[in-house]
């Protein structure tokens, strides 16, 4: 019985990791939801909130690449001024001229107390090493929060493939402890009629009491972790929980095909969107350094500049007089000396590519130890589950043998709760294997890429 309770204690440690503890409020149920494993990871695409963010982040991404292509098109600006001259500017004439034949330095006033002035500028970048380079790192951006994004859904479907067999696993541990309370219950029954008989011993019908009684326990425990299962899985589904769901699907080994499994690594590297995601990060800091070199060049741009204005004393706008201007031209921009900035900047690029490398290679190490543990977790789990049904057929066998003896009069009652105990354990490690496989199987997939969408 302690082994029992081991995987039971395992098993809600495991619902708490899925978040299974979020309480919302109760309100009538509605129909209930039946839910197949495809229709789970459906569900969660479409409403899971970290898939929802991911796509957030795509879609921020693409405005990037918008904003990278601003600097291809020209800017125009258009500016209106009012000015005051509180005091006018003045026009200093030199002493001893033909304007000014006095001995001291004139001054004269010029313009109105009124000035306006209205003027469209248009500017446009010709040529920058800088504009072509920031335009692939944007997209190189949004082809990374891509990847993230399938990474983020591969995740999900694993969690809710947890999820969804976990409802199947603590589906079948209360069919075990049903099985378990029914074996406990006919004892009791044959061993209080004995009693009653004279046939059995007071002792062996307290034995039979107390063992009925400590086995129910484990099937309100069931139940419990049953409801609390369908709770994990409604939360990564964003089902409110007081919808009530039916779970349907198979509870058995999958076994995957042997070739499959020898191409894994290749898999691994080929279809893992981390490890794509990850390739694309040392691209963008490929064009980061690119785009710091490209601080070296120059940058030439044309201008035009279109401005009317105008000047006078009253606000008699009718009769201003307005001047007309145009101006165009060409500017180009030259980096002399900036005290070794860009330097240092194209520096810290080359150490950040270089952390990137380094991260990728120790993601990759990371991903093939857990692809392998994988592997090895599905085949050691078929194996129990293999040895499981030879022993369960044998554990079955011998509650038979010992219920029968004990009726006869030549067995004893410890025969019986012992392979009572013995079933219930059995039945419980093969439910626990087959989870397992399970498990393992849905980490493979995830990691190779192939996280089925459909069940």
């Amino acid at each position: 019985m302690a082994v029992i309770k081991a995987n039971y204690s395992l098993l809600i440690l495991l619902l708490t990791l899925f978040g299974c503890t979020v309480i919302l409020p109760q309100s009538e149920p509605d129909s209930i939801i039946n839910l197949t494993l495809g229709d789970a990871v459906k569900i969660a695409l479409e409403n899971n909130r970290d898939i929802q963010l991911a796509k957030l982040d795509l879609k921020k991404a693409d405005e990037q690449i918008n904003e990278a292509y601003a600097d291809v098109w020209p800017s125009i600006n258009a500016v209106g001024e009012y000015n005051r001259n509180i005091k006018s500017p003045v026009l200093f004439i030199p002493p001893n001229t033909p304007f000014n034949p006095s001995s001291q330095t004139m001054t004269f006033s010029l313009g109105a107390k009124n000035s306006y002035n209205v003027r469209a500028t248009l500017n446009q970048t010709i040529f920058s090493a800088k504009v072509n380079t920031a335009i692939k790192i944007a997209n190189d951006y949004y082809d990374y929060f891509k990847y993230s994004a399938e990474s983020t859904e591969d995740e999900i479907i694993f969690q809710v493939k947890q999820a969804f067999y976990a409802v199947l696993l603590t589906k079948e541990l209360i069919n075990v402890s049903q099985k378990g309370y029914d074996v406990a219950k006919v004892n009791y029954e044959n061993v209080r009629h004995q009693y009653e008989q004279g046939v059995s011993s007071e002792y062996d019908f307290l034995r039979a009491e107390v063992q009925l009684a400590n086995v129910d326990p484990f099937r309100i425990q069931a139940k419990n972790n049953f409801e609390m299962a369908k709770n994990g899985l409604k939360n990564l589904l964003s089902i409110k929980l007081d919808k009530e769901i039916n779970v349907i699907g198979k509870f058995e080994l999958e076994p995957l095909d042997n070739e499959l499994l020898k191409e894994s690594e290749n898999l691994l590297f080929e279809n893992n969107p981390m490890l794509t995601a990850l390739d694309l990060q040392v691209s963008v800091m490929d064009k980061v350094i690119s785009l710091e070199r490209a601080g070296y060049f120059p940058v030439l741009s044309g201008f035009a500049n279109y401005q009317w204005q105008t000047q006078d004393n009253t606000f008699d706008f009718s009769k201003y007089l307005w001047a007309n201007t145009i101006t165009v031209g060409l500017s180009l921009s030259l980096p002399v000396f900036d005290g070794f900035r860009r330097n240092a900047r194209i520096d810290q690029a080359i150490i950040d590519k270089d952390k990137l490398q380094l991260n990728k290679l120790k993601v990759e190490e990371g991903l093939k130890i857990q692809l392998v543990q994988a592997q090895l977790k599905m085949k050691e789990a078929e194996e129990r589950v293999l040895a499981q049904v030879k022993s369960l057929k044998q554990a079955e066998r011998t509650v038979e043998i010992a219920q029968s003896r004990y009726k006869n009069g030549i067995g004893t009652q410890l025969e019986i709760l012992d392979t009572q105990s013995s079933l219930t354990m059995v039945q419980t490690n093969y439910s626990q294997a087959i989870y397992d496989y399970l498990i393992a199987k849905a980490q493979w997939e995830k990691l190779i890429g192939n996280s089925k969408r459909e069940g």
